[in-house]
């Protein structure tokens, strides 16, 4: 089977999952079966996103979805190419030479970026439409302060060709960044700045890469010359067998450029997935504020990795030219305090930065994953960054693995854990001749990834808002649970049929909540991602407590939720919905309500209270709640 084949093919499984219960493709299905890609690579904080579809045709104008990255600067809007997700497409139809096909699409949401900063958006869009709120955003003032970068992902189930040489191969396509200047009046006062245009192209090609590498991540290389025309001095501190180190000076306006440029893809993702980029270092501030010379000599620097480097000589010095592979594995809240202080106007100019860069020789990927786990690890430490291991290769997850492969349901069924990235469609790859035979086994409501065990797992507690927001961080708190710092005389948790058996309870009750909450026309309402997070929680603190414990074993032994605990599931949902809504100080409800302050709000509020002291629900409440005596 040759390239363009397997991909082809590939698109044919993300449709398939993308059907709702009708045998319809939705497009919100298909962004939710993409978003998880997207954060493996690195391009995205979380695979949550707000639906925000809007569609005007006569004008060439469409959009599908927003979201606002953990740091807040950057606003990533995403787009699906619907004529690329025609079942009835024909090979040559999937197959793009032009470059301008994909410009096409992406103009779509550029007329939108322009009508909204020209302040025409907003009273152009029907109050029901879900773009509403982001077209709101963007005229204001608090977009206009906050939104200094603006990406925009294409997704198009199509292959970029090249038909140079004797084959057609697959290729990549990459889109020139744009600045955008733009304005904002009131009647107190005018403002002009500078807004950065990013273009990146989600086909096949990116897709099949990240799903056949179990965890694809782009490659970063940072040109200095060409993107900075600032060849970096620097000196060569070391080398052995595995890496070669240099140390040199970095000036604050380059580190904050290329924050503003690539924000967190630049961290590694144990520092990424741990720092609050909301929430910038006072004292790195007051440094920058007050004595911007002597930064230098306070502030530990920068600590980088590389796989590879260009170097050039000039006058007996020194110069790094490029760094390919560039990590910074500590000293992300620098980096991102240093941006943030010259977003807030002060002047960076005289702030310089340590920087250590090691560069790993090996070409074992292992190995070189390997070291550059080592350097971020004792790098951090010091500094408050835990070091858990994020990866699929997590022995706890393993023994997960293990028993998923071997315990049956009460109904004889097997549940699928894809622990590595991509290893479901491996597997169709591998066994395509019984690909109906597996996917009948295991169809995408008995699948879960370890992104997702993450999510569920964490749902049940009293961090809803973090929930909410996905991505690493969630993770990292399942991580933690699962592998926690014995130093701290935290033990873990045995990994046993009993915890298997009550994960997949989890993992069920979550996944009947989006049934019961329903899609489109039959939605409670269009907060999905939120209202069964907030509601899970709201079940914990009322079931879960120091003398009782939620019955989890009942749902796994029914593989599924009954008839009565679905409408008070129903019903919980609904008024949470409600409630996001009334307690919500903001518009825009699915970025709200990734802040603890909404669920501080809801949490113990007088109608949550009255609900779930009804008798009806108490009555069914009792038949789920077991009484602790396990101390």
């Amino acid at each position: 089977m040759n390239d363009i084949e397997e991909r082809l093919n590939f698109r044919s499984d993300l449709l398939e999952d993308s059907k709702d219960e009708d045998g319809f493709i939705v497009q919100s299905n298909l962004l939710s079966q993409v978003l998880p890609s997207m954060l493996d690579a690195k391009l995205i904080d979380s695979e949550d996103f707000n639906d925000s579809y809007f569609h005007d045709q006569s004008n060439g104008q469409k959009l599908n979805a927003y979201n606002i990255s953990n740091s807040g600067e950057r606003l990533q809007l995403f787009i699906i190419d619907e004529s690329t997700i025609d079942e009835t497409s024909n090979t040559e139809e999937l197959l793009i030479l032009q470059k301008a096909d994909y410009d096409n699409q992406f103009k779509r949401v550029e007329k939108l970026i322009k009508k909204a900063f020209n302040s025409q958006l907003f009273n152009s869009i029907q109050d029901s439409d879900k773009a509403k709120v982001l077209a709101s955003k963007l005229e204001s003032l608090e977009g206009f302060n906050e939104i200094d970068v603006i990406e925009i992902f294409l997704i198009s189930l199509t292959v970029a060709i090249s038909n140079q040489g004797k084959t057609t191969q697959p290729r990549s396509i990459y889109f020139q960044e744009e600045k955008c200047n733009r304005a904002f009046k009131s009647k107190e006062e005018a403002k002009k700045k500078e807004v950065l245009i990013l273009k990146k192209l989600i086909d096949l090609n990116f897709l099949f890469n990240v799903m056949v590498s179990k965890g694809y991540r782009e490659v970063l290389t940072i040109d200095f010359e060409k993107t900075f025309n600032y060849g970096l001095e620097a000196i060569k501190a070391a080398e052995n067998e595995s890496f070669v180190s240099y140390l040199c000076v970095l000036k604050a306006d380059i580190i904050a450029d290329l924050y503003r440029q690539y924000s967190s893809r630049l961290l590694e993702k144990n520092v990424r997935s741990f720092l609050d980029f909301r929430g910038v270092n006072k004292g790195i501030k007051e440094t920058i504020r007050k004595e911007p010379e002597k930064f230098i000599a306070y502030n530990n620097g920068l600590t980088i990795t590389a796989t590879d480097i260009k170097t050039f000589e000039n006058k007996h010095k020194l110069y790094i030219a490029s760094l390919t592979d560039f990590q910074i594995v500590n000293g992300g809240q620098t980096t991102a305090t240093i941006y943030f202080s010259k977003k807030d106007g002060l002047d960076v100019s005289k702030v310089y930065v340590m920087a250590k860069i090691n560069v790993a020789k090996q070409t074992n990927e292992k190995d070189l994953e390997q070291l550059i786990d080592n350097i971020s690890k004792y790098s951090n430490a010091q500094s408050k960054v835990s070091n858990v291991d994020l990866k699929s290769r997590n022995s706890q997850l393993l023994k997960i693995k293990k028993l998923s492969e071997s315990i049956l349901t009460p109904k004889s069924r097997k549940w699928f854990f894809e622990r590595s990235k991509g290893e479901f469609n491996t597997l169709l790859r591998k066994e395509r001749s019984n690909k109906n035979k597996i996917l009948k086994d295991f169809p995408s409501e008995r699948r879960f990834t370890k992104e997702q065990l993450g999510k569920y797992y964490c749902a049940w507690g009293e961090e809803p808002y973090l929930v909410k927001k996905g991505g690493e961080r969630i993770f990292r708190n399942f991580i933690e649970h699962l592998s926690p710092d014995e130093d701290n005389g935290k033990k873990p948790p045995t990994i046993d049929r009993d915890y298997y058996e009550a994960l997949i309870a989890k993992v069920i009750l979550f996944k009947e909540m989006e049934l019961i909450y329903g899609t489109r026309n039959s939605a409670i309402g269009q907060i999905r991602s939120a209202v069964i997070p907030y509601s899970l929680s709201v079940l914990y603190i009322y079931t879960d407590t120091h003398k009782n414990y939620f019955n989890f074993q009942k749902i796994w032994k029914d593989e599924g939720v009954d008839e009565n605990l679905s409408v008070f599931l129903w019903n919980l949902m609904k008024l949470v919905n409600a409630l996001i809504k009334k307690y919500s100080l903001s518009d825009d409800l699915g970025e709200y309500s990734k802040r603890i302050e909404l669920w501080n709000s809801i949490k113990h509020c007088q109608e949550i209270d009255f609900f779930m002291s009804e008798d009806k629900n108490k009555i069914l409440m009792s038949k789920y709640i077991i009484q602790d005596k396990r101390g």
